[in-house]
């Protein structure tokens, strides 16, 4: 028994309680997931202590029979799972069951607080894969009886989900954990099932944990007909309690994709992934021979929140004869392959395989070799076969992949051909490079893009004026990885890429020099009230609707790596743009005519900030003195009014 003096009772973390807030009160209708999550937890545990094992085999009984146990209770109306995993010590049920410790815990709530329907709530929470927490959704009380693999003390938590749980010693005879729940009443209407009914349990179990390769065990009352002394069945009954395994237990990874249901590699993604969504794509790789080994691969429907964070573990699970040997294998995945979610069970590997020997494996590496070529095939055939489907891939991971091309010298054609880019060609639609290309004439021997931070700026860029005039399509950029994208990216299909905003020789370099020429004064006035922002000023034969342009030797830094590196605190070069000016325009026309009228008006003055100004923000980038922009701005508002 649990001395009652040395019981702790302790308050959640305050996002923990939020969370449970959240749940206790959920609408969400599909609650007995929450067995699903509870199954997962304990089979979870049963993999740490088989992996730990490995290293100090006194942890496990010789023979000791590794299993999950469900049992039910009308009265008192109760729901118990137990296994014979690792089990927890005090600070581990504190830390996993008091606490979350996830990074982006305050914008989950904000998100799930402001989620107008159950679905998007749901979606949320199993995102965050807080999933013993879905257990208060059919339970007034919860109770957790653990004893750690390797200790010998026990210890009782126990919560109502009111922003408290209390923590104190108890006696359990050996390792594990037991989760007691003490059930809410049965109401069909919100979702909440008979969960003491064998058959309930039943049906979940197979719907959602078929899979689990350990024995999912429950005892089951039934009535069967009695036998004489010679065996032969008599017209009386007798009831008796059966101990049924409730799954399969065959591992998903190894049986033949004929022989899985969709609904199954759905569950086991979820199970695996922590996430509630169905996966957009799954499929397997069975190799035999000198290298041998089975892969279940999906590639998720949705983004993970935290993909981008640093916290983000990526990484497949790793089997050797079927034993967990590692949770997050990042050896067997590059990172721009991150999001993809699986298991890897190789029968040549050590089951005491480190992961400082992952790293110098060679058999992981052919393995990994292999994987990211089915992945970039399988993606490739999906563009080809549902291209909607794959755009939805794009859409969630297209930023992520991009990150490949700089990293995976060997695939990196591969990654080309995946790409997808928004054009000039058409305000909604994407289209990969074999698409563009084939648009073009012969003699074209240029693709153009322009980098910036939205669609709508970059359409009306002055850079692209006269390309789009020509008929050219030009890729427009708006990912902050498209910068460092295009410093690899530099030809396709013998066609280089040019950055639209690159300084270039103008067509005839007499008529440059003619149109300078006679423009000379108002240059040399623009050149001098602006020699502290730029290199140069020029006049353009290429701009055609906008008043002028700024150019970058070479196209300089872009607008989204300009900001990034500012908002990180990094220096960025002091290189001056030049500044290019369309004499056919009519303000360069009227502030010429201005110019020569009376050189000392305020208006002439305010007119070299202004045009600065402008060709600052018709790139998207901040403004080099905002305060003299508006000053100047104002001053002619005034003046216009």
């Amino acid at each position: 028994m649990a001395k009652t003096s040395e019981k702790e009772v302790l308050n959640f973390q305050a996002e923990t309680k939020q969370l449970l807030d959240l749940m206790i009160h959920s609408l969400y209708s599909n609650k007995e997931i929450f067995l699903r999550e509870l199954i997962s937890n304990a089979s979870d545990a049963i993999d740490k202590l088989r992996y730990e094992a490995l290293t100090k085999p006194d942890l496990v009984q010789e023979g000791e029979e590794f299993h999950i146990r469900i049992d039910a209770s009308k009265s008192p109306r109760q729901l118990v799972i137990s296994d014979n995993g690792i089990g927890m010590n005090k600070s581990e049920l504190m830390e996993n069951l008091g606490t979350i410790a996830h990074s982006g815990t305050k914008e989950l709530l904000e998100k799930m607080k402001s989620a107008k329907d159950e679905k998007t709530s749901a979606d949320l929470i199993g995102q965050f894969g807080v999933g013993f927490y879905s257990a208060f959704m059919v339970a007034d009380e919860v109770t957790v009886l653990t004893r750690r693999a390797g200790e010998t003390e026990a210890w009782l938590w126990q919560s109502k989900g009111d922003g408290t749980y209390s923590i104190e010693p108890a006696q359990k005879n050996s390792h594990g954990t037991t989760i007691t729940l003490k059930l809410k009443p049965v109401e069909p209407e919100n979702g909440i099932e008979d969960y003491t009914d064998f058959y309930v349990i039943s049906r979940i179990v197979k719907r959602y944990s078929d899979f689990i390769q350990y024995p999912i065990k429950m005892r089951h009352e039934v009535e069967e007909p009695v036998r004489d002394k010679d065996g032969k069945i008599t017209d009386k009954t007798e009831k008796i309690v059966k101990d049924e395994v409730l799954n399969s237990m065959k591992p998903i990874w190894v049986r033949k994709p004929s022989e899985v249901s969709e609904e199954e590699y759905t569950e086991f993604y979820k199970h695996i992934a922590h996430d509630w969504h169905d996966p957009l794509l799954h499929f397997s790789i069975h190799a035999e021979g000198i290298l041998e080994y089975h892969a279940l691969l999906f590639i998720p429907s949705q983004r993970p929140y935290d993909l981008f964070f640093a916290t983000y573990e990526p990484g497949l699970r790793l089997y050797a004869k079927r034993v967990l040997i590692m949770d997050r294998c990042k050896e067997l995945l590059p990172n721009y392959l991150r999001f993809v979610q699986g298991v890897v069970d190789s029968a040549d590997l050590s089951l005491n395989v480190s992961r400082e020997m992952l790293q110098q494996d060679r058999q992981l590496s052919a393995i990994r070799k292999r994987i990211v070529k089915k992945i970039l095939d399988e993606l490739k055939k999906l563009k080809e076969k549902d291209f909607d489907k794959y755009l939805t891939f794009w859409n969630e991971f297209g930023v992520v992949l991009k990150e490949g091309y700089g990293e995976d010298y060997e695939n990196k054609d591969k990654l080309a051909e995946l790409f997808l880019f928004q054009t000039t060609a058409d305000k909604e639609k994407l289209f990969s490079l074999p698409e563009i290309v084939s648009r073009m004439k012969t003699e074209e021997d240029s693709i153009y893009y322009i980098l910036g931070n939205s669609r709508k700026t970059l359409e009306s860029s002055p850079h692209i004026e006269h390309l789009v005039k020509e008929g050219k399509e030009v890729l427009l950029l708006t990912d902050p990885v498209d910068d460092f994208l295009m410093q690899h990216l530099h030809e396709y299909e013998g066609k280089k890429f040019v950055p639209a905003d690159r300084i270039e020789a103008e067509s005839k370099e007499t008529d440059k020099d003619e149109g300078e020429s006679s423009h000379k004064d108002f240059l040399a006035f623009l050149k001098e009230n602006l020699k502290d922002f730029v290199d140069e000023v020029k006049i353009s034969s290429r701009l055609v609707s906008s008043p002028a342009r700024l150019v970058r030797e070479g196209g300089g830094m872009s607008p989204q790596l300009e900001k990034l590196l500012k908002q990180h605190g990094q220096g960025i070069p002091s290189l001056k743009p030049s500044l290019e000016i369309n004499p056919n325009h009519e303000v360069i026309q009227k502030a010429e005519a201005l110019l020569e009228k009376d050189k000392n008006s305020d208006k002439v003055k305010k007119l070299p900030q202004l045009l600065l100004g402008y060709a600052y923000l018709a790139e998207g980038r901040e403004l080099p003195d905002p305060i003299e922009f508006n000053k100047a701005l104002i001053a002619i508002m005034q003046d216009a009014l």
